[in-house]
């Protein structure tokens, strides 16, 4: 089904064409319309267009007004203060195009008018470590972002560009060569994930203790580390063990947080390796990058150390050797030359800016970066605790992510338990309903601060039912299906645009129809916490329209009633998509 245009679409068009009409040379003038507590909606480009006129704002205004058609749409128009038009839509197009939007499987939201090829790096644990809060933001923002851009008809490879490579593999690898069977699986491990990251401690502790006090066993490590470098095959293989054994701990990890990661779409520090050499070749034959104390460098005008002195990007150190720079500048030339990438977003915390910019500005001088391609940094702020500070154990340790979601799945369950047991849960619904509640209690936290803020780790708020948070969204998705459940055989939702609506049944009309367009503005600026607000209204409108509007006791008859359940169904799969976007579940009983 085609894509259904909003009302505020709809009128931006007719407004801009009264606009137009009323001012010919002003074809291009933007009726700046917005929703608005005194009407539905308020033009306020008149003045700007009068100015630019030199008429009369409130006699333009009034042009502007003749010129706007009279139909079923809009209901009327008023001029106010000093050229605003103050326009209010019919019950009737209202619910008219709610049908529509209910009519459709993407409820009527369009999908890009050029949708291009976005590569999206978040989501970066290392090989061999545990994971812990600070891999929390990127994995669950970057998720988040690919399923919006996805939605809305973008091409999207996720990368997720672990840390797989560097000289602490010579020691872990050296290691397992003189203790070889450090890494076998034991047939009654318990549960996959830990039981591989286990292992990966044991070796890490082993050789760390190992390499600090044998000189002997550092010099071999150290010549190891020259082998993996080399693509020595025997090397290599065990390094792949350490790889593999990384990742049944990763997807274990990532299965408690409800998100989908796969095989072809990690390719870490090491994808980039056969590509160094060359990267470095390009930029100094180009003039890019220099040769300054025998490193390899490019330098920056702005870009200033404490003592005046320019800070360059070293691409490739003294000693040969390659840092995160030249890696990072190969997967710009792979993903813009093999993969074909039009825009390139990076989910990194904050502390990663001037790297970046540096970077994107090499490539750029490169030729790597055309005007042809988007470059964003998405950088996110710190998790905190209720200290304010960096969330640590009280050792001063990070916390492990898994713990930290095991401990809100336990909190939530009690938060369903609570409320379940009165509504007759089965204890399987109520430990299932728990890691939703829980898992998405974690990411709407997340989610609903903007990028570049910090927000505090609290549990308790978290999980609440009442305020900003997403159990009290999806306690309002429960809610909907619970009238669907207590409706009556012949209790249907139909829409009737020819009944009128209450105010709390327009608020909530109104919103559900912002639905399209708040998802577009989203794709362009990568903004999720844009959706969680909006969800949170929505599910904030339907509150006080369940209050105030009785659903299957409606007074005006079967048609009102049929009417209420129809938005009741539209608000149920609106929230049910949206918090899918945000890649949170949606219990049909709370």
């Amino acid at each position: 089904m085609a894509s259904v245009p909003s009302l505020s679409a709809t009128l931006q068009q007719r407004v801009t064409a009264a606009l137009a009409a009323a001012v010919p040379s002003a074809a291009d003038a933007d009726p700046l319309l917005r929703r608005s507590d005194r009407a539905d909606f308020q033009a306020n480009g008149v003045l700007g267009l009068a100015k630019r006129a030199k008429a009369n704002p409130k006699e333009l205004a009034g042009a502007v007004l003749a010129a706007l058609p009279a139909d079923e749409m809009v209901a009327r128009v008023e001029v106010s203060g000093p050229g605003f038009l103050n326009i209010t839509v019919t019950d009737a197009a209202i619910t008219a195009n709610l049908a529509a939007r209910l009519a459709d499987d993407r409820l009527g939201v369009p999908g890009k008018e050029r949708p291009g090829i976005t590569v999206i790096d978040y989501a970066q644990p290392n090989v061999a470590k545990e994971m812990h809060v600070g891999h929390l933001r990127s994995s669950v923002i970057g998720d988040a972002i690919t399923r919006i851009l996805r939605f809305a008809g973008e091409t999207v490879i996720p990368r997720h560009h672990i840390g797989d490579w560097g000289t602490q593999f010579g020691m872990l690898i050296q290691y397992l060569i003189e203790h070889p069977h450090t890494l076998d699986h034991s047939e009654d491990a318990p549960d996959a994930g830990e039981a591989s990251m286990s292992r990966l401690n044991r070796v890490y502790k082993a050789a760390r203790t190992l390499f600090d006090a044998d000189e002997a066993f550092k010099d071999r490590a150290r010549r190891r580390v020259v082998d993996l470098q080399a693509g020595d095959k025997e090397t290599l293989e065990l390094w792949q063990r350490f790889v593999d054994e990384s990742k049944i701990y990763f997807y274990s990890v990532y299965d408690k947080l409800d998100i989908r990661i796969v095989d072809e779409d990690i390719v870490g520090e090491s994808g980039y390796n056969d590509m160094l050499v060359e990267t470095c070749e390009l930029l100094e034959k180009s003039g890019v990058a220099v040769r300054s104390n025998g490193a390899l460098c490019v330098f920056f005008d702005d870009v200033k150390g404490k003592d005046g002195e320019p800070v360059p990007l070293i691409v490739q150190k003294a000693d040969g050797g390659f840092g995160y720079p030249a890696t990072d500048l190969s997967a710009v030339r792979d993903r813009t030359a093999n993969l074909h990438a039009d825009t390139l977003l990076y989910v990194v915390d904050a502390r990663q800016a001037l790297h970046f910019r540096m970077v994107f500005e090499t490539a750029r001088r490169a030729g790597w970066l055309t005007d042809e391609v988007t470059v964003r940094h998405l950088p996110f702020g710190t998790v905190l605790g209720k200290d304010g500070k960096p969330f640590k154990t009280r050792e001063g340790e990070s916390v492990r992510l898994e713990d930290l979601l095991d401990e809100a799945v336990a909190r939530a369950t009690a938060v369903v338990r609570e409320k379940g047991e009165k509504i007759g849960l089965s204890e399987e619904e109520i430990t299932g309903n728990g890691v939703q509640v829980g898992i998405g209690a974690v990411k709407y936290a997340d989610l609903s601060t903007s990028l570049g803020r910090d927000y505090v780790f609290d549990l308790d708020r978290m999980v609440s039912l009442n305020g900003d948070t997403s159990v009290y969204i999806q306690y309002a998705y429960a809610r909907t299906r619970s009238i669907f459940r207590k409706a009556a055989a012949d209790q249907t939702a139909a829409a009737h645009p020819e009944l009128p609506l209450a105010p709390a049944e327009r608020a909530l009309a109104l919103h559900l129809d912002a639905f399209g367009d708040t998802l577009a503005e989203i794709a362009a600026v990568y903004e999720p916490h844009r959706l969680a607000s909006y969800l949170f209204q929505l599910a904030s409108l339907f509150t006080t329209f369940y209050e105030q509007c009785p659903v299957l006791t409606a007074e005006g008859g079967p048609a009102e009633v049929e009417n209420r359940l129809f938005l009741c169904e539209l608000t149920a799969r609106t929230l049910h998509r949206g918090l899918d976007l945000l890649g949170i579940r949606t219990p049909e009983r709370l």
